[in-house]
């Protein structure tokens, strides 16, 4: 049998994922709740994502759904145990420029690089990739720079 998965969510109460998916023979739409268990918020959300990902029942239905957005999604049901609301979770996941990483847990800190990590993927240019230019110049214009007073002072022969 093959499926397509089309959306993938989750479910607080009771504690699932949702998933959304076309059977492609017979082009019906169908939602498959998957029942998340013994999973706590002291649980590793990597592990759980990757049982459920490997389960022979719900296998051939999560095939298509990467390891990175099922993980994404305990997470998202993790902190939900933990008592932070939805928005605080999904905020979690969005990088801040101004954002003072020293300021995070070691989870938490954990989640922005991860994130980092795929940004810089997404973004890294290969010597394979077609529109991959080998050493390219570009001027910056030079702005004016004020003097400081320290450079005045300090004219003692240097």
């Amino acid at each position: 049998m093959s499926f397509e998965a089309k959306r993938c969510g989750v479910q607080f109460s009771p504690p699932a994922l949702v998933l959304i998916y076309e059977h492609k023979e017979t082009k019906h739409v169908r939602k498959r709740i998957i029942p998340v268990r013994n999973f706590s918020k002291y649980s590793d959300y990597s592990m759980a994502a990757e049982k459920l990902k490997n389960h022979p029942r719900h296998r051939d239905y999560l095939e298509a759904v990467p390891q990175s957005q099922l993980e994404k999604l305990h997470l998202i049901l993790r902190d939900h145990m933990e008592g932070l609301s939805l928005e605080r979770s999904l905020a979690s996941f969005r990088l801040d420029p101004d954002e003072d990483l020293n300021k995070l847990d070691d989870d938490g800190l954990a989640r922005k690089k991860g994130q980092m990590d795929g940004l810089f993927e997404r973004n890294r240019r290969c010597k394979d990739d077609p529109d991959f230019v080998y050493d390219v110049e570009q001027d910056f214009g030079k702005t004016a720079q004020g003097k400081c007073s320290w450079d005045e002072e300090s004219d003692d022969g240097f």
